[in-house]
């Protein structure tokens, strides 16, 4: 049985789908910038806090679900950014090759899902493969 007070609001109806024998990824969409060890400009302070905690609830998630779950990968991806409206206002600072258009980021980052392993849980990937640092 799990104990479902220790999950995040929201998560007792997902967990259970999760603690099986089967290879299984849970992969989240965080952000280069909510890496504390990556942290190198400043700034930003609310998102980055946010996506640092949101960094803290998958490393959380993939240790107590990995007892129940030896299969089961929990990663955080960085997608890179991405032609959407939410990068639109900070497009004009990137290097044209560095920004994608968003097929090319769900196939990269269904590229870097399909490269993972139980051993890859609980970490921090960019839309590489590259790991980063919490």
């Amino acid at each position: 049985m799990i104990a479902m007070e220790r999950f995040p609001e929201g998560f007792h109806a997902l967990a259970p789908l999760l603690t099986h024998r089967e290879h299984a990824v849970l992969a989240n969409i965080s952000v280069r910038v909510g890496s504390i060890g990556d942290n190198h400009l400043g700034g930003w302070y609310a998102y980055r806090g946010a996506k640092a905690a949101q960094n803290m609830f998958t490393r959380g998630i993939a240790v107590e679900l990995g007892r129940r779950a030896r299969k089961l990968v929990c990663v955080a991806l960085h997608p890179g950014t991405t032609d959407t409206g939410l990068s639109e206002p900070f497009q004009q600072r990137v290097p044209e090759h560095k920004l994608f258009p968003v097929s090319r980021t769900v196939d990269q980052l269904l590229a870097v899902i399909d490269t993972l392993g139980p051993e890859h849980s609980g970490h921090f990937y960019a839309w590489d493969g590259q790991e980063i640092p919490w």
